[in-house]
């Protein structure tokens, strides 16, 4: 006990903002499940949120990581906390395995792709984006 006691000392602050940040983001999630609820077709609203949520990752760790020496709870608030709770790739990996064990080979396997290139494309996109306004704010030229 004293072990755990040591390894989590002084991380209560963390633990907070991770929780509330998680909490956040998976009842923005719920909000965008409930305007595309899912019905059995294309799962659209899961591939929505991850892909925003991995365009909002890939902003904010170049914000936070490169550019920002701001609050040290901004991160573990919104990367593992809002950004964590609001991107759900159990949902996608269930939907995916719901339809592919239903018989739609096709649309299970289109999501499964779909949704790891959108993913990809979306961190890509956002980091690129935000080091493009960052070297322009910096120095008016683009990087």
């Amino acid at each position: 006990m004293a072990r755990a006691t040591t390894v989590l000392a002084g991380q209560g602050p963390a633990i907070a903002v991770v929780s509330l940040g998680g909490a956040m983001g998976a009842a923005s999630r719920y909000g965008l499940s409930l305007l595309l609820p899912y019905s059995g077709g294309f799962p659209w609203a899961t591939l929505l949120v991850n892909a925003t949520g991995c365009l909002a990752i890939g902003v904010l760790m170049v914000v936070v990581a490169e550019a920002m020496k701001g609050p040290p709870l901004a991160r573990p608030f919104l990367g593992t906390g809002f950004l964590g709770g609001y991107t759900t790739f159990s949902a996608y990996a269930g939907e995916a395995e719901g339809l592919l064990s239903g018989g739609s080979i096709m649309l299970g396997g289109t999501y499964l792709v779909l949704t790891l290139l959108a993913a990809l494309a979306a961190a890509w996109a956002g980091t690129r984006a935000a080091r493009l306004v960052l070297a322009r704010s910096n120095d008016g030229q683009p990087r």
